[in-house]
C-alpha cells in the first residue's frame, strides 16, 4: 500500500529543461524522506507538484491518502508547507502573523494566540513578537515562516531546505522540533543541501540529480554502497604528496579506480578507499615512516553523506553546478 507522500512516474518540463523525469517517491506514513541533489536537480519542483502548486506533464501523485490532481483543495487542508523562501506578512508583528494563520486553519482567537505564544518562544523570536515582520533579519523571517508551518500539526509536511540561513543554535531548535513532529506520527519530506541534516532526521534518503532519482536508501545503506573505510593523510609537506598518493593507492580498496585516492592540494589531505581496519592503519604508518614521509595528521574513518554525495554525482551537495542554470529556468519560467 503506497505511504503517505507517493508520486510515481513525475515528469516536469519548463521548455528545454527536464525538471523532472520520471521521479518515483513512496514515503512511509511517520517516517523522514530526506531528498538530496545539487542546484537545480529538480528537489523544489518536486515538493511543488506534491504540494499542489505546479502540475506535472505526467506521472501519478499521491499525498495523505489524496490524488494531488483530482482533489488539490483537500490535499492543501492536510499538508504543511515551508518553501526555500519566507512567506511572512511584512506589516504585521510576528505574533499577528502567527495568529492569523492559525484563524486561517479555522482555530478560535484563543487558541491561535496560545500557539503563537508557544512558537514565538520556541523561536527564539519572543523578544521581537511585536515588531512589524519588515524590521527582522533574514533569519528572524526564516524562523517566523518554519514556525507559521506549525500552527497547526497537519499529518504530512513538506520542508524545502528548512534551515538554509539559520545559525547552528536555531538550526539544532528545528531539529528538535521535527524530531517531536515525526515522534508524533508526522510524515515529512525534507529537501536539504546540509548532508548532516539528514543524517541526523531522515530514515531514508533519495538523491536526485537530472530531474531522476538515482540513489534510494538509508544513510547506511547509502555509505555502504560507497565502500567501506577510509584512511586519512595530511601530509607536512606539499612536496610529499605524489609519493604519500602512491603508498596509498597501493593499498586501496580491492577493485577501485586507480586514481581512488583523492588529494586536496591546499590542506595536503589524502583519502583513500580501504578495508583492513586498524591493522591496514599501522601498516600505511611504517612505509610512510620508511620513506621519510612526515604527517601532521592521519586517521581511518567510515565514508560520510558527502562521499556518497561526491560518488554519486560527481561533486559536493553544497557546491554549485551548471544546474543552477537550470534551477533559475525553472524559477523564472514558474512566476
Amino acid at each position: 500500500m503506497p505511504g503517505a507522500i507517493y508520486a510515481e512516474g513525475l515528469v516536469k518540463t519548463f521548455g528545454k529543461v527536464r525538471a523532472l523525469d520520471g521521479v518515483d517517491l513512496d514515503v512511509p506514513e511517520g517516517t523522514v524522506l530526506g531528498l538530496l541533489g545539487p542546484n537545480g536537480a529538480g528537489k523544489t519542483t518536486a515538493v511543488r507538484v506534491l504540494t499542489t502548486l505546479l502540475q506535472p506533464d505526467s506521472g501519478k501523485a499521491v499525498v495523505a491518502g489524496i490524488d494531488v490532481l483530482k482533489h488539490p483543495t483537500a490535499v492543501r487542508r492536510s499538508i504543511g508547507l515551508s518553501g526555500q523562501f519566507a512567506a511572512v506578512d511584512e506589516y504585521l508583528t510576528g505574533r499577528e502573523n502567527l495568529q492569523m494563520v492559525g484563524q486561517l486553519y479555522q482555530m478560535s482567537g484563543r487558541d491561535a494566540k496560545k500557539r503563537a505564544v508557544e512558537l514565538l518562544d520556541r523561536f527564539n523570536l519572543a523578544d521581537a513578537a511585536d515588531r512589524t515582520a519588515k524590521t527582522y533579519s533574514g533569519g528572524m523571517r526564516r524562523r517566523l515562516d518554519l514556525a507559521a508551518a506549525l500552527v497547526v500539526s497537519p499529518p504530512v509536511m513538506f520542508m524545502d531546505e528548512p534551515t538554509t540561513g539559520l545559525d547552528p543554535r536555531n538550526r539544532q531548535a528545528l531539529w528538535e522540533v521535527i524530531e517531536e513532529l515525526v515522534s508524533g506520527g508526522t510524515t515529512l519530506l525534507l529537501t536539504t543541501q546540509y548532508l548532516e541534516e539528514a543524517d541526523r532526521l531522515a530514515h531514508d534518503i533519495a538523491v536526485v540529480d537530472h530531474g531522476k532519482v538515482i540513489a534510494r536508501g538509508t544513510s547506511d545503506q547509502l555509505k555502504a554502497q560507497t565502500g567501506g573505510e577510509r584512511v586519512e593523510v595530511v601530509v607536512h609537506e606539499r612536496e610529499h604528496i605524489p609519493a604519500a598518493r602512491e603508498i596509498l593507492e597501493r593499498h586501496a580498496l580491492a577493485g577501485a579506480a586507480p586514481d581512488a585516492c583523492a588529494v586536496e592540494e591546499h590542506t595536503r589531505k589524502l583519502t583513500v578507499p580501504v578495508t583492513g581496519g586498524a591493522k591496514l592503519l599501522a601498516e600505511i604508518i611504517r612505509e610512510l615512516d620508511t620513506r621519510g614521509i612526515e604527517i601532521d595528521d592521519i586517521g581511518l574513518r567510515r565514508p560520510t553523506l558527502d562521499d556518497v554525495f561526491i560518488s554519486l554525482t560527481g561533486h559536493a551537495a553544497e557546491e554549485a553546478t551548471a544546474d543552477a542554470d537550470a534551477e533559475d529556468e525553472t524559477k523564472e519560467t514558474e512566476k
